[in-house]
């Protein structure tokens, strides 16, 4: 079963970083020494130009991460995790015309995946706030990058249309190294890069911050909390190139009063985002839909 791993709410996570930065944070002694060969261009262009899935803006969704997965919602795409779902349902999927998203972390280790072995120990870095099992990884080195390729190659065989690549935004979070929005738009922009370049459909996740930088290098984003964090708005811009947001909102409030989730509906329909209203862990005990609220 695959243990859920998301970002940290921006808001949680910059001030974690402002007190690891106060305290030293254990950056300062930094295990990675990126030489003229190793370094990844922040300024490479991106891939457009190839036949993989492009949802559009009104693209309805579902996201499930853990427990045995329900294949009965009407909706045009699911989300499911990239090892761990089996192949009869993404035969099931493929067999009824849906599209499938792979989730998989890009930024962080977590220690029950199948390769968690190949990754060095120098390029494991803080404990992610919250789950002892997993921590950051440092985006600057070769060898996670030469991980996540494998692990795009893996998302082509196993039939998934897209993928999403979490914890993509380790420069605003205490990952141990040293890490900036440079370094970040490197890691993102490379990795994009290859996931199209295998065919495959990129969603953005989070790391709202780097939006105009990444815009043109994915074909939707996938959101956590945005109306919670009042930041919907800086995904106006996914909208406004068609391109769609998936949004997940979690709080209690959404899910027992009616009247909240009414309005917050009418606020994500009037943006242009498919919001839903979902458990934390993602294990289908429950579900709204704003497309169908």
């Amino acid at each position: 079963m695959v243990a859920l791993r998301r970002g940290v709410p921006r808001t949680l996570a910059l001030l974690v970083l402002a007190c690891c930065t106060a305290c030293g944070g254990g950056d300062e002694d930094d295990p990675f020494d990126p030489g003229s060969d190793t370094e990844v261009d922040p300024d490479i262009p991106p891939v457009t130009s190839g036949a993989w899935y492009r949802p559009a803006v009104a693209t309805t969704w579902q996201w499930q991460l853990q427990g045995e997965v329900n294949l009965g919602y009407d909706v045009a795409l699911y989300e499911l995790d990239l090892f761990e779902t089996p192949a009869s349902v993404i035969s099931a999927l493929k067999a009824s015309g849906r599209r499938l998203l792979c989730y998989f972390s890009a930024g962080s280790w977590e220690n029950f995946r199948p390769d968690a072995g190949q990754f060095p120990p120098a390029a494991l870095g803080s404990v992610y706030f919250g789950f002892p099992d997993e921590r950051w990884l440092d985006v600057r080195s070769p060898q996670v990058m030469t991980i996540m390729k494998a692990r795009l190659d893996l998302a082509v065989q196993r039939g998934c249309d897209g993928v999403e690549a979490d914890n993509v935004d380790g420069f605003e979070n205490p990952t141990g190294f040293p890490l900036t929005a440079a370094d970040q738009l490197a890691f993102n922009r490379t990795l994009y890069n290859e996931a199209h370049s295998r065919g495959l459909a990129v969603a953005m996740k989070n790391d709202v911050g780097q939006v105009a930088d990444l815009l043109a290098y994915v074909d939707l984003h996938v959101s956590e909390r945005c109306h919670e964090l009042d930041e919907c708005n800086l995904l106006d811009p996914f909208v406004a190139q068609g391109k769609p947001v998936l949004n997940a909102e979690y709080l209690q409030l959404y899910v027992t009063d009616a009247a909240a989730r009414g309005a917050l509906c009418a606020a994500a329909r009037a943006s242009g985002l498919r919001t839903l209203v979902l458990p934390e862990d993602l294990d289908d005990s429950f579900r709204f839909s704003c497309d169908s609220t």
